[in-house]
């Protein structure tokens, strides 16, 4: 074993996984600030491309827990149901007027953490909800700017 597998093992994430987590927050940073500044006629797009984008991020939060339950002969039904419904919700969030839907969005990214907060200790992955609140906070926080803009 490297030492940065030890280290990785011990607490601290991979840096890969830390700057990966980052670069996935620019769709929401860009989004939320194009909502206030584009015209008119293109605020559509950018409130539909806000919602879309935190609709796949919402859906993989919870097909995570899926990853989680295929560690176990016999995977337990809560990991298996919560797995599915960020994905029915987000799904709705976006079929949504964007002044609603962001703010489901949002709801919904603040709820997957605090899912996320016991099963990932359950697990045995406590160590990613440092990362995971960082990225939820500043996610869920723009889809409300971002609804507020809509």
């Amino acid at each position: 074993m490297t030492a940065a597998a030890i280290t990785s093992t011990a607490g601290e994430l991979p840096l890969s996984a830390r700057r990966l987590g980052h670069a996935g927050l620019l769709p929401f940073v860009f989004g939320a600030a194009l909502v206030w500044l584009v015209r008119d006629d293109a605020h559509g797009y950018a409130t539909l491309a806000m919602s879309a984008y935190a609709a796949v991020i919402v859906s993989f939060l919870g097909g995570i827990h899926w990853g989680l339950a295929f560690r176990h002969a016999e995977p337990p039904l809560a990991l298996l149901a919560w797995g599915v419904v960020p994905s029915l919700v987000a799904w709705v969030a976006v079929l949504m007027p964007p002044s609603a839907g962001l703010v489901v969005h949002g709801v919904m990214l603040a709820a997957c953490y605090a899912v996320d907060r016991r099963i990932y200790a359950a697990e045995g992955v406590a160590r990613w909800l440092t990362l995971r609140f960082r990225l939820s906070a500043v996610a869920a926080l723009c889809c409300f700017l971002a609804a507020a803009g809509s």
